[in-house]
């Protein structure tokens, strides 16, 4: 919306006047400089038309030489010193209407017909002031709800621009995705474009005049496309710009019928060393997208339903390299699970792009929220994590690191549930370098994102090495597999808090023994890693998903140094193993020492009978305290 309107009146001149703000209809204040040609240099007139917003041409209306010079001289001279690409709104404005009892609107609208920029004409009288008030009233009308942009005169219809804008607007309120916008729809519509629902009878009488126009404007008691178009068409056509430009401008169009670079682009602050991730809000809007285009109700959408989805966005967003990033079913159609982990990797690597793909959706609007920043949750520092011990966030960066053909991208599509089969039919030019999906860690969802680095060791930039957990993968049935692993270790993670996991990949060809000073378990050992852990693909069922719960433990807690690897989380020994390594029972431990012994424990302790009863029921009190935690733990398993 414009702050301020500037007029230009040309022929006579009197001084620059300004209206208030709080005077006008549209709350926007109001200069009008007036232009004298016999006063006036065309330098002047030239700077004065750059500067206005809308331009009057006044004539005399009993004078035809007057109303000859507006096409003669006036509209040529200001079409030469504007831009083609924006042209000045014009209103020819005839005075003097109080010196002659016809009208000279015959004569002048063959003149509006054929200049394209002139939105209106006003007959009026400076002497008696008749339609001086309307005349500035269309002259801001002119500028804050312009004709041009919208309709075309010539062809008495809509504008490819105004229609497409329109289209997207229909199709976002079209919630259940049916093509008719029904009561409840249109009531919506309304209340979010002017704050206000339609009362049943108008509603009906707005249908009504869409079925006496157009055969097919009404369906089912709901309005088509066609009918919505035909409405804000006869919304213009009578002269209700403000009407369409109203709904236009809630939906984040600017004058140009392109999407505000503020509306798809709300500011959103990210501190150094956090993460962005959708937040409760914004998956239950693209949940209910997705339920929208999912006709077939298959939890899948097909490319047809997919095509569908994003035809509000002015490009499609998703490639076929998408169908490799995220699970699919048989048909190779993104699942409602890959649909989600897909929004969720875009808002964690990019989330600029996720607030304009929502902006395209209508977040703001349909989720009735002030922008899309409101749908995005900015994790905290990872440092603070790391001091607290605990993590709020639910999305998790996984870096792969390998030589070439040590099983990287196989390890990846494992991870979507593709055996070695499948993988082989995917495309080189489709060929994805990220993967992401959900695991559970101790009972809750979270997303792991796996990102196969270029194996180039001397040049790993601050992305490659900014993650949660380090995927170190050799291919065991080749002897020089492993060496690239420890030279990335060493070089860049050696002395970093960064948790990391050696992968022995390709575990069903033989194994042969690494060309390296140590073996594999051995460099796990000396710098107190989880030993390697077998994995392979080439399996009759999907690929086993333990190792990537493994990994996903690992960076949810990077702190508790868990040496128990069979991945299950679930069993006997791994809980018992989990709880006596806890932070908690360490401290426990601690208090009851404290207890027990209290002070320094000296040779005549050792003599004392004292010291051994104490010492006798501390030992208890651990041995049942540590037996209770371990059925607690147990039962509900």
């Amino acid at each position: 919306m414009r702050k301020d309107v500037r007029i230009l009146l040309v022929p006579y001149r009197a001084e620059e006047i300004t209206i208030p703000a709080d005077v006008t209809p549209e709350r926007v204040p109001t200069h009008i400089v007036d232009y004298s040609e016999a006063e006036q240099t065309d330098e002047q007139l030239f700077q004065e038309i750059s500067k206005a917003n809308v331009i009057c041409i006044v004539y005399s209306v009993n004078n035809k030489k007057s109303i000859e010079k507006v096409t003669s001289h006036w509209i040529p001279l200001i079409t030469e010193n504007t831009d083609k690409d924006s042209r000045v709104p014009l209103i020819l404005v005839g005075n003097k209407s109080d010196l002659v009892e016809h009208s000279s609107m015959e004569t002048i609208l063959p003149i509006m017909n054929q200049y394209s920029e002139i939105e209106t004409c006003v007959e009026c009288s400076a002497k008696n002031l008749k339609n001086i008030s309307e005349l500035f009233y269309y002259a801001q009308k002119a500028v804050l709800h312009p004709t041009g942009p919208l309709y075309c005169p010539e062809k008495k219809d809509m504008k490819p621009l105004c229609v497409k804008a329109l289209t997207r607007i229909f199709k976002v309120s079209d919630l259940d995705n049916d093509g008719i916008l029904n009561d409840n729809e249109l009531n919506f519509f309304q209340r979010t474009c002017f704050n206000t629902p339609l009362e049943p009878q108008a509603l009906e009488d707005v249908k009504n005049v869409v079925r006496k126009n157009l055969n097919d404007g009404v369906c089912d008691n709901g309005l088509t496309l066609k009918g919505f178009l035909f409405l804000h068409t006869l919304f213009i056509q009578r002269g209700r710009h403000e009407t369409t430009w109203t709904v236009l401008r809630r939906f984040g169009y600017d004058d140009d019928l392109e999407l505000n670079q503020d509306y798809l682009f709300p500011p959103l602050k990210i501190p150094p060393d956090c993460t962005t991730e959708l937040n409760h809000n914004a998956y239950l809007f693209l949940q209910s997208i997705f339920d929208k285009h999912d006709k077939d109700r298959d939890c899948a959408l097909s490319p047809e339903e997919l095509r569908d989805l994003f035809d509000v966005f002015p490009y499609m967003p998703w490639g076929p390299d998408v169908n490799n990033t995220v699970c699919t079913n048989d048909q190779g159609w993104i699942t409602y699970q890959g649909y989600l982990s897909q929004w969720t990797l875009t808002t964690y690597l990019d989330v600029q792009r996720c607030l304009e793909y929502l902006g395209y959706l209508g977040y703001s609007i349909i989720a009735e929220q002030e922008s899309q920043a409101s749908g995005i949750t900015v994790t905290r520092d990872k440092k603070i994590d790391l001091q607290k011990k605990q993590t709020q966030r639910s999305v998790f960066r996984c870096n792969v690191f390998g030589d070439i053909g040590s099983g990287k991208s196989g390890f990846l599509q494992a991870f979507l549930g593709r055996d070695l089969m499948r993988q082989k039919m995917i495309r080189e030019e489709h060929r994805s370098y990220y993967a992401i999906s959900t695991t559970y860690v101790y009972g809750q969802e979270k997303y792991l994102l796996l990102h196969e680095v270029f194996p180039d060791i001397d040049y790993l930039s601050d992305a490659d090495m900014a993650c949660d957990i380090v995927c170190l993968i050799y291919d065991v049935s080749n002897p020089y597999s492993f060496e690239y692993c420890a030279k990335v270790f060493k070089q860049y993670f050696m002395d970093s808090k960064t948790p990391c996991m050696m992968i022995a990949a390709k575990s069903d060809l033989p194994e042969i023994k690494q060309m390296y000073g140590c073996s594999p378990l051995e460099f796990c050992r000396r710098h107190k890693m989880p030993p390697p852990q077998s994995f392979t693909c080439n399996t009759a069922a999907a690929p086993s998903r333990d190792i990537y719960t493994k990994l996903a433990t690992m960076a949810m807690y990077p702190h508790a140094r868990l040496r128990c690897m069979c991945t299950c989380n679930r069993c006997t020994f791994c809980l018992c193993q989990n709880f006596l390594n806890s932070e908690l029972l360490q401290t426990v431990r601690a208090k009851l020492y404290a207890v027990v012994l209290r002070r320094h424990v000296s040779q005549a302790d050792l003599k004392s009978s004292t010291f051994w009863l104490r010492a006798s029921v501390g030992a208890t009190v651990f041995a049942v305290l540590g037996f209770t935690m371990y059925r607690v733990l147990l039962k509900p398993r």
